[in-house]
């Protein structure tokens, strides 16, 4: 019984890949370490397709190796982060309203400024130019196709 009950609780640790993620205030030195593409999945906890797309996206190995080897991964949650970020070169702030919010770095980097629309993807390149912009759901193969096109640059 002891030796069904270890196997039960190692499984998970053999399926279950995860996507490495990094925060914004380690960013400016890891990229002083390896200059890496960065892709900033912004999201809320509130949003269902959130959930949905980061279960798939985890779910695919291939993916999820792609992006640990090669990109550095920021999740952002728009309307809970409180921090003071310093993103190139600017210095970004929550924006309380009320009981809720959102920080300022998710509306300068949404193209809608008014309300982001989530999930909401960022690719940049080495140099942090923007590559690419995604709102709404992205696939795994449509992930991918985007990643190895960043990796190719």
């Amino acid at each position: 019984m002891k030796i069904f009950a270890l196997f039960l609780m190692l499984v998970p640790c053999f399926y279950l890949s995860q996507m490495k993620t990094g925060t914004f205030s380690e960013l400016e030195l890891q990229q002083k370490e390896f200059s890496k593409p960065i892709v900033i999945h912004i999201y809320t906890d509130w949003c269902a397709v959130c959930k949905i797309e980061s279960y798939r996206l985890n779910k695919d190995e291939d993916l999820v190796k792609i992006m640990n080897e090669n990109f550095y991964l920021i999740n952002f949650e728009a309307e809970k982060t409180r921090d003071k970020i310093n993103f190139q070169g600017q210095e970004f702030e929550y924006l309380a309203n009320g009981s809720s919010g959102i920080h300022e770095l998710a509306l300068a980097l949404s193209k809608n400024k008014e309300q982001p629309v989530y999930p909401l993807w960022i690719f940049l390149d080495k140099n942090q130019n923007l590559v690419y912009y995604q709102e709404g759901l992205l696939t795994p193969d449509k992930m991918k196709e985007r990643l190895l096109e960043i990796s190719a640059l």
